[in-house]
């Protein structure tokens, strides 16, 4: 069967870059919390993460100002909070009260981490070069956490206009990497 053309504006939903995230910040004594999704590794030691926040984002002024946050992972059972978060503003709205998330200080960052979600990663900007060009943030991981009762966790990845994938079924191939 003959391939036909796709949109150009609808590539991303084609190279769905990993899990969704929910960006916590924190900011002249308010914590603030956004989904976000556009996200890479970069290097394995020290952790660095790539991410694109938009300058249209009320958390894109507290990572720019405070130069830290932590990346949260949710699963699936947390999909309505998550979709919640990305649509509406911390300017106008108090996110962690309004969608019952639970806030705990982080050790290395001011940023809270979510309680609710299964793993943490507190980061600090290790590269802004790319930020005013792309709104890309290079972010080195100072400190991971993970619930260790979540064995398999089942995470939401975006596909575009409301539509997600949840991460399922597990394969082990042979591998020579170490």
């Amino acid at each position: 069967m003959p391939k036909k053309s796709f949109p150009l504006s609808k590539v991303y939903t084609l190279l769905e870059p990993g899990p969704v995230t929910l960006i916590s910040t924190a900011h002249k004594g308010k914590a603030n919390v956004m989904a976000q999704s556009w996200h890479t590794m970069m290097e394995f030691e020290p952790p660095l993460v790539g991410c694109v926040i938009s300058g249209r984002n009320y958390s894109f002024d507290a990572l720019t100002a405070t130069r830290e946050c932590v990346i949260n992972i949710p699963t699936v059972e947390l999909a309505k909070q998550v979709v919640g978060v990305g649509n509406c503003s911390g300017k106008k709205v108090d996110k962690f009260a309004k969608f019952g998330l639970t806030a705990m200080p982080a050790s290395h960052v001011e940023a809270p981490l979510i309680d609710e979600c299964y793993a943490n990663l507190e980061c600090r900007v290790a590269d802004s070069r790319l930020v005013n060009k792309y709104n890309f943030f290079i972010l080195e991981v100072l400190q991971a956490w993970i619930d260790p009762s979540v064995k398999n966790p089942r995470t939401l990845h975006h596909r575009g206009k409301g539509v997600f994938m949840v991460a399922g079924e597990i394969i082990k191939l042979p591998s020579k990497m170490k």
